[in-house]
């Protein structure tokens, strides 16, 4: 990718998109750009790498293997998000890992050192960061209650709803409709069900007419009718 591009991609960045120019060439953030292919692990146990990320192109499972063996996945996260030491503490993500998921990501990355001193150094990208980090916990904490209080159905409806809220440049008009990157058996990692079940529960809401699901697109016919449902 062309450094042209890879600086397209960096100032498009909320976070950075409000510097001036003088400020922006200072920073040279080109050098902290990575990318990163299909499938390959950005990192895979988190404690050993003290860095955040920030994801410019691309889709990044994050998750992590229980006692088992068996994949569990936290999240999957698109274009403007933030992951890996989000609280610069190091040491903090024992056996986490982040990969590219679906297709090959783009990203910025810094060490927590040094992107301490850049928050210093320029205390407007400090705010827009606190902000962005509590967005970040905000839906953490959300996901937690709907996964302890609600009912799978309702679990998979807010699901839904959260991708609208999550990547909000794909609704126009009330209509939503991005490329599908989820299979069955995410979703149903992810709200803590079984494949089967959600299966049987996207079925049920095709037939409603409520979404469109399948390899290639997930779209939701009517946001608000969804919201009401």
């Amino acid at each position: 990718m062309s450094v042209s591009r890879q600086l397209l991609l960096i100032r498009g960045t909320d976070l950075f998109s409000q510097m001036t120019d003088e400020v922006f060439d200072s920073m040279e953030l080109v050098h902290h750009f990575k990318e990163t292919p299909k499938n390959d692990y950005i990192y895979f146990e988190a404690h050993l790498h003290n860095a955040l990320y920030f994801l410019k192109e691309g889709y990044v499972k994050i998750g992590f293997y229980d006692k088992e063996g068996r994949e569990v996945i936290k999240e999957i996260i698109g274009k403007g998000d933030v992951f890996g030491q989000i609280t610069l503490l190091p040491n903090n993500l024992d056996g986490e890992f982040a990969q590219a998921y679906k297709s090959d990501v783009s990203l910025c990355m810094f060490r927590v050192q040094d992107f301490e001193q850049l928050l210093q150094h320029h205390p407007q990208i400090a705010l827009k960061f606190t902000r962005q980090l509590g967005q970040k916990m905000l839906r953490v904490e959300n996901r937690m209650v709907n996964l302890l209080q609600k009912t799978v159905p309702d679990r998979l409806n807010h699901f839904f709803i959260h991708l609208t809220r999550q990547f909000p440049d794909y609704e126009k008009e009330g209509v939503f409709e991005m490329p599908n990157i989820f299979t069955h058996e995410d979703i149903a990692r992810l709200i803590g069900s079984s494949r089967q079940t959600v299966t049987t529960l996207v079925n049920e809401m095709e037939d409603a007419g409520l979404i469109k699901f399948d390899r290639n697109i997930f779209r939701i016919a009517d946001v608000k009718k969804m919201l009401n449902s």
